[in-house]
């Protein structure tokens, strides 16, 4: 899909510019536009962006390969913008990075993504609500496109959060194997938003404190703004990185302390019965000969003292044992 918006002093603003007339409005003075190819092949946009924009070939293969970092090139007359936007997928924890490419001209902002970004058409959809918007340039344009992007960072955050702090609760009452996976996706998730805020981080730096021919000097502040923003959120990841690493260590000890008491258990039991499997042991051995009158071990004395041993060795031993505190 290519959309094109054009907002002309004359005309005002038009969301569905003829294509065959994008070469003429770059032309005129006065008009603003912004082309979004959205899923497009690279044989309908290689032509209009070589052609009609005359951007350099190593700019448009960069933008149609769709394998960049975040990162920005000073061709001169334009700039060549590589931004991630980011998809959450709460279910299975993936973190999805949708590259955007951004062309920037004095007049004219081109954007091109593989995939829909909801913060780019919020973007588009403020612009015709607003038309202040589109009224400072497209290095204005360029402002608002970024920080709707970044804006939506700060959602999936609060959620990765909050599901780290449900994760907490859960170790100390069932921690199960799925406990374990599922801290080790959000430890990927993490990772890959680090990947993304970090490089992001520095093109807006860049931004906003290199002197580019196409970014006006006022608008320079509020690309300082949306990076005073990553600057957070960069933080923001390393923290709940470490909180992702501390629960893996808690779950470690609850699974250890578990398995300790269960194994004093199974020590406790095993101490009290030896005892007892040493006396009924020792009298049922038929190791007594016929050279002398035993009858007297299968009578009932015998027997009561016998039982009186069983009962009350095990329980002296465990009474011992309490004193000590070893159970």
């Amino acid at each position: 899909m290519i959309r094109i918006l054009c907002a002309s002093e004359r005309t005002g603003i038009q969301t569905d510019y003829p294509l065959e007339r994008l070469g003429a409005a770059l032309k005129e003075h006065g008009n603003l536009i912004w082309v979004d190819f959205c899923g497009e092949s690279n044989e309908t946009c290689e032509p209009i962006l070589r052609q009609v924009f005359g951007f350099h070939p190593l700019a448009v293969e960069d933008a149609l390969q769709e394998t960049n970092l975040p990162k920005v090139d000073d061709w001169g007359d334009y700039l060549y913008i590589v931004i991630d936007a980011l998809d959450f997928s709460p279910k299975n924890g993936q973190l999805r990075q949708i590259e955007l490419d951004v062309f920037l001209g004095t007049n004219y902002m081109v954007t091109h993504h593989d995939l829909p970004i909801p913060a780019l058409d919020q973007t588009w959809e403020s612009c015709q609500r607003d038309t202040r918007h589109l009224q400072n340039g497209a290095d204005h344009l360029l402002y608002r496109l970024v920080d709707y992007v970044v804006a939506a960072y700060m959602p999936i955050v609060e959620q990765m959060d909050r599901e780290i702090d449900e994760i907490e609760d859960r170790l100390f009452v069932s921690p199960s194997p799925s406990t374990v996976e599922r801290l080790f996706e959000l430890k990927r998730a993490l990772l890959a938003m680090r990947r993304t805020i970090a490089p992001q981080r520095e093109v807006l730096n860049k931004l906003a404190r290199d002197d580019y021919r196409v970014i006006d000097r006022r608008d320079r502040i509020f690309f300082r703004d949306i990076y005073d923003a990553l600057v957070r959120l960069h933080d923001l990841n390393e923290s709940m990185r470490d909180l992702v690493s501390g629960a893996l260590d808690t779950y470690l000890s609850v699974i250890n302390n578990r398995m300790n008491e269960v194994m004093k258990t199974l020590t406790v039991i095993t101490t009290l019965f030896m005892p007892i499997s040493f006396v009924v042991g020792f009298f049922g051995m038929n190791f007594f000969g016929p050279v002398a009158d035993f009858a007297i071990w299968t009578d009932k004395p015998a027997f009561w003292i016998t039982l009186t041993i069983l009962i009350l060795l095990p329980s002296t031993m465990l009474v011992l044992m309490r004193h000590k505190m070893w159970v």
